[in-house]
């Protein structure tokens, strides 16, 4: 349940339409309250306090008209400059970062803002009577209407604002960074260690014999991308029916209907039943998500990377931003526990080996296509190194720093091997002397 919750929630929080929804009820419940109001306070009393709206029932009709129509129309003014924006990050950052856009809360805000504002005074307007029969003038609901009017004004000042912002290069790396720090906070808690209910390593005698033999393979009745997998619920699961599951995916993984996603041992208690619980605790979706695929956050700033490498751009100072920003995100994990994918129940036996990312497997994301699309620029080489070198440090385990110092004898050979100018060669190998070191000695 936690894990499908994670994911609607998710989904909603790069939905264009949740907030603004959940603001327009809030306005609807509001009009429908203030007019209430309205018709239990006396009309006198209103007139003299100063401070609400008193007048009579046509100048009640164009104020409240006069305001649905701007509102309105200024919120198709907002819609417009937020699919300008977008259309403007998807082509000079890339298409991935479009739900870090998406996922902008205050631009979701503002829209709500101008929607409810338009509803609020329509609502309201409907009720104003001005006829020698009846005659009602909501004065207090009016006067609402002129403060969700100067509200509206300042939230467009605050989003030409926040626009303008948004769009810099700096302030959106470092919206994905954030973001990457928040899904290894999330992820790899301190607390947490090696991880409830598992082993770090795991034993391959913890196995049944002829695990690959009896096991019965679950195929996927779907295709798309795992965007998050109930691992706590297949432990239950495997628990109670008393059976071992090894998981061939893991989040982040494209998988094609029929592919495998999980074995089940022992075959022969597979049943419908079984199949379709396991099935169930795979959430498939049309694109990546951060909610456990931490490789995606490191995967946005790769390409922003990357396509500031590319000819058509040549802005290597924006790619050395999102090299600054990968090592603090290697920083981060290098002091963590990662958890293991073995997973015991209650009485320590064997129930789930499930895929997991490594921090050989991210320093291979962040790293890899950045080397190979930046070997020609000796500042990206040269910061690379640095990072490498700065990671050093930070480093717990010997197994990480071989992984280091791998990457830096491909970035110092690939940027030898690009460079021909003898004094940036010699620069390279003083920066990988320096890396090498650090990374041997962890200083």
């Amino acid at each position: 349940m936690k894990t499908f919750l994670s994911a609607m929630l998710e989904r909603l929080r790069t939905s264009y339409w949740f907030i603004p929804s959940l603001l327009a009820l809030g306005a609807t419940a509001l009009s429908f309250a203030t007019v209430h109001a309205d018709t239990l306070i006396n009309a006198k009393w209103v007139r003299t306090t100063g401070w609400i709206w008193a007048g009579g029932p046509e100048g009640a009709r164009n104020v409240l008209a006069t305001i649905a129509g701007s509102t309105i129309t200024v919120a198709g003014v907002v819609f417009s400059v937020t699919i300008v924006s977008l259309t403007l990050a998807s082509s000079q950052f890339g298409p991935r970062l479009l739900r870090t856009f998406l996922n902008d809360r205050w631009t979701q805000i503002v829209l709500g803002v101008f929607v409810s504002t338009f509803l609020y005074c329509l609502l309201v307007l409907r009720t104003i009577r001005g006829t020698d029969a009846a005659t009602f003038v909501p004065f207090l609901s009016v006067t609402v209407g002129l403060l969700f009017a100067v509200t509206s004004v300042a939230f467009l000042i605050f989003f030409v604002h926040h626009v303008s912002n948004a769009i810099l290069a700096d302030n959106l790396i470092a919206r994905v960074a954030t973001e990457l720090r928040r899904g290894i906070d999330r992820l790899y808690p301190d607390e947490v260690g090696i991880g409830e209910n598992s082993v770090a390593g795991g034993n391959e005698h913890d196995l049944p014999p002829h695990f690959e033999e009896e096991a019965q393979a679950i195929s996927s009745k779907v295709s798309g991308y795992i965007q998050a997998i109930a691992i706590e619920n297949l432990l239950a699961f495997a628990t109670e029916e008393n059976i071992v599951l090894r998981l061939s995916q893991r989040p982040g993984d494209f998988v094609a209907e029929g592919a495998t996603l999980a074995l089940l041992w022992p075959g022969e208690k597979s049943n419908d039943g079984m199949i379709a619980g396991v099935r169930r605790a795979f959430y498939f979706g049309n694109e990546r998500t951060p909610t456990q695929d931490l490789e995606y956050s490191i995967d946005q700033l790769v390409e922003v990377a990357v396509r500031a490498l590319s000819p058509g751009i040549n802005d290597p100072f924006t790619a050395m931003t999102c090299i600054d920003w990968l090592g603090s995100a290697l920083i981060r994990v290098a002091g963590r526990e990662l958890p293991s994918g073995w997973r015991y129940d209650d009485e320590r036996r064997l129930r789930i080996i499930a895929k997991t990312s490594d921090f050989a497997g991210m320093a291979a994301a962040a790293f890899n296509q950045i080397r190979q699309y930046g070997s020609k620029s000796v500042a990206v080489m040269l910061r690379l190194l640095e990072t490498l070198a700065k990671v050093a440090p930070h480093l717990r385990r010997e197994t990480d720093r071989g992984v280091l110092r791998e990457h830096a004898r491909k970035i110092r050979d690939d940027g030898c091997a690009q460079v021909k100018n003898q004094s940036d060669r010699a620069e390279i190998e003083e920066r990988f002397a320096i890396a090498e070191r650090g990374l041997r000695t962890g200083n």
